[in-house]
């Protein structure tokens, strides 16, 4: 198999310093995602329930338009009741008046005619009444859930703001300690570090060798490739997950320069 290698043009730092501002870099901010994970699913439960909450107020607006249409189509049903039931007197008392059975027989229609518009807008305030009912309940289920939620969110804010209150002195640390690092890798290094630790399930782009296997994936390293390893001359990746392997000393002050 073909040894990996990230390859290095800068010759003004040995290779063994380089790897170990990695491994302290990464021991750093390995830390700094301990102190993240404190916070577990908080962040995106607040989120999630932010979320929530501005759907359910969307919701109860658009149902309380839909009452206030109701409201207005139910008014206008009794309107138009009212205006039957006015031409219905009207026609009854022209009738009293008439001078041939066909004039009698028109207003007879007449009055039949706004008699059916009645029992329709009827029938129309009956329906609408019913679905202003369903919109009305709907309101009031969504507003005791949105107090709820907000609840939840006010609980969850406030458990969010104690652990990062408590963390965020140790993180501020640790984030100005990173940044030190960083600024004494050079910058290509630097991206690779960062795409490697971006795509590893744990955000280890960095591991020692551990029982003669890689500490990231635990697939088993052959001999003279841990002896690579430990002689510190070269950049060497892990062949099966792609993370940059150090030896387990690697933090021991060398004697002599390489």
């Amino acid at each position: 198999m073909t040894t990996q290698y990230v390859r290095e043009d800068s010759k003004s730092v040995p290779v063994s310093e380089r790897l170990r501002a990695l491994y302290e870099l990464q021991s750093v901010v390995s830390e700094i995602d301990k102190i993240k994970s404190l916070r577990g699913e908080l962040p995106l439960e607040v989120q999630d329930l932010e979320d929530e909450i501005a759907g359910l107020r969307t919701r109860i607006s658009n149902y309380e338009d839909d009452v206030k249409n109701l409201e207005t189509l139910i008014q206008n049903k009794k309107n138009a009741i009212k205006e039957s039931e006015s031409a219905i007197a009207k026609y009854t008392e022209q009738q009293n008046h008439v001078r041939n059975s066909r004039e009698f027989d028109s207003l007879s229609k007449e009055i039949e005619f706004q008699k059916l518009e009645i029992e329709l807008s009827e029938k129309r305030i009956r329906e609408y009444t019913s679905e202003l009912y369903g919109k009305k309940e709907a309101i009031s289920s969504s507003n005791t859930l949105l107090k709820d939620r907000i609840e939840d969110l006010d609980r969850k804010k406030k458990e969010l703001e104690e652990i990062t209150a408590e963390t965020q002195i140790e993180e501020e640390r640790l984030k100005s300690k990173a940044e030190k690092i960083e600024g004494t890798v050079e910058s290509r290094l630097l991206t690779a570090f960062k795409r490697i630790r971006k795509n590893a399930r744990n955000g280890l782009a960095v591991v020692t060798v551990q029982r003669d296997a890689c500490g990231g994936c635990f697939n088993k390293i052959p001999p003279q490739r841990q002896m690579d390893i430990a002689s510190r001359k070269k950049i060497i990746v892990c062949e099966y997950c792609g993370r940059i392997l150090v030896d387990k000393d690697i933090m021991e002050v060398e004697v002599g320069a390489e």
